[in-house]
């Protein structure tokens, strides 16, 4: 996995009570008040479905290593990673202003597919 070929996309968890109005009232505010440039936010619900996931710890550079182990877990187990634009997700569970790279933890998931049988020869 190549960081330079990666394409990037900021994403926040809302509440439940965060519909797609809620956000287009905020960004009118930020708006009219900030004058902030605010077009690119928008409201997306997902659902992930199957992926690996694991908590890597140190650099975010080093994440290259813990997604080559994750992709060989799923070749050793019948799974095939899905490759497409946006295939994968970083959670991030620390502060990386307030915590040393070498302890930084991040949450790790990589979309997958099954192997039909069909594949497998």
């Amino acid at each position: 996995m190549k960081k330079e070929e990666l394409i990037w996309q900021l994403m926040i968890r809302m509440p439940d009570f965060v519909t797609a109005e809620v956000v287009q009232t905020a960004k009118k505010l930020v708006f009219e008040k900030k004058k902030q440039e605010v077009s690119g936010v928008r409201f997306v619900a997902m659902a992930d479905g199957l992926c690996l996931q694991t908590i890597h710890q140190g650099t975010y550079d080093n994440e290259g290593k813990t997604f080559a182990k994750m992709e060989a877990f799923a070749k050793q187990n019948g799974l095939t990673p899905v490759h497409k634009a946006f295939h994968h997700r970083e959670i991030y569970l620390s502060d990386f202003r307030k915590t040393a790279p070498e302890r930084l933890k991040t949450v790790l998931r990589l979309f997958v597919n099954e192997e039909r049988e069909d594949e497998k020869n």
